[in-house]
This record gives C-alpha cells, sequence and structure tokens, in this order.
C-alpha cells in the first residue's frame, strides 16, 4: 500500500504548480519580455521571495508551467485516439491534432523554444523533460500491443520516435521557417516500430 504523501509536501507543490502555471499563461498572453517575475508572483499570490524559493528564474518557471501544459494536451490527445488505432497510428494522429490550432501559439512555441536552447543548462533540462514525454506516451500506447511481454521495448521506442520526431521538427521550423505542423506530420511519418 502506497504511504500518504504528508500535507507539507502536498502544499509545496501545490505552490510550486500554481507558479509554474501562472507564468505559463501570462507569457502565453503576453510574451517572455512583458512577463517579470513580480507578475508571475502576483498571479499566483505569493510573494517574490516565495517565487525565488522554487525556482530560479522566470525562466524555469516558465518552462515548468509550459511542459506541464503540453504534456497534459498531449496526453489528452493520445488518450482520445480511437482503441482501434495501432500504437503508431495513435501517436501520429493526436500529434496531427495538436498541429490543428498551432498558428494561434507559433510564437510562444518559438519563444519557449529559444528559451530553451539558450544555455546548457536549460537544454539539458528540456531533454529530461521529454524523457518524462516519452514515458508518459509509452504509458498510454503499451495497451494498444497485443502481444505486450514485460519486457518489451516497443512502446516506449514508440515514445522516444514520437518526441525526437518533434525535436527535429522544431529545430527544422526556427532554422528554416515554414509551417511546424507539416514539419512535424512528415517526421512523424517515418516512424515506424514492428
Amino acid at each position: 500500500m502506497t504511504e500518504p504523501i504528508p500535507l507539507n509536501i502536498r502544499k509545496r507543490q501545490a505552490t510550486r504548480d500554481r507558479i509554474a502555471a501562472c507564468a505559463a499563461t501570462l507569457v502565453a498572453a503576453d510574451g517572455l519580455a512583458a512577463t517579470t517575475v513580480e507578475r508571475i508572483a502576483a498571479e499566483a499570490e505569493v510573494g517574490r521571495a516565495t517565487f525565488f524559493r522554487y525556482f530560479a528564474s522566470k525562466e524555469d518557471a516558465v518552462a515548468d508551467g509550459m511542459t506541464r501544459h503540453w504534456l497534459d494536451v498531449i496526453t489528452t490527445q493520445l488518450a482520445g485516439q480511437p482503441s482501434g488505432l495501432s500504437a503508431r497510428d495513435a501517436v501520429v494522429a493526436a500529434f496531427r491534432d495538436l498541429g490543428d490550432d498551432f498558428d494561434a501559439i507559433s510564437e510562444q512555441v518559438r519563444d519557449l523554444a529559444m528559451l530553451t536552447r539558450s544555455s546548457p543548462a536549460l537544454n539539458a533540462w528540456t531533454l529530461q523533460i521529454y524523457v518524462g514525454y516519452e514515458t508518459a506516451i509509452a504509458e498510454l500506447v503499451a495497451p494498444r500491443f497485443a502481444d505486450l511481454t514485460p519486457d518489451d521495448a516497443r512502446p516506449r521506442l514508440i515514445g522516444a520516435l514520437a518526441m525526437a520526431s518533434v525535436r527535429i521538427a522544431l529545430d527544422d521550423w526556427l532554422q528554416h521557417g515554414g509551417s511546424l505542423p507539416l514539419r512535424l506530420r512528415t517526421a512523424l511519418a517515418a516512424l515506424s516500430v514492428s
């Protein structure tokens, strides 16, 4: 039986989550430059000192908030795919559906992508986040394999290939422009695990 999480730890996590969510919301609405630590703290109803107990910078808070948001979006899209789709087809369809409203958020995606590439620490942090996405994708697609064994690598490979496709499409889009959803669809078309 799992031990319940102590109240003080739950409260700290809730405060951290609230700060990160407010940071992501403000950046999505107003951009990174217009979002200050003071605005994030005020929106989250915490003091500046409390903000810095949880995050080293506004960029850390924004990245954490955006990451949680996108993980929720990706897992919701994937979980909503018809049960008859293969693991690969469910992932491709889920990511295809994500691109439907991309134009409205393209500047925020560009800002976050540039932010996470701005330092080795944030870049390494982003790769760790991708591993979390891979794991979440793997857990959601595993039931789609009828012959799955406990040591089967296919679900994790699907997750890793999906996130590699995202990273490649994003890098190409940042460098060459064009349509990120089209670049992502092209990258995902190559996704194959037997």
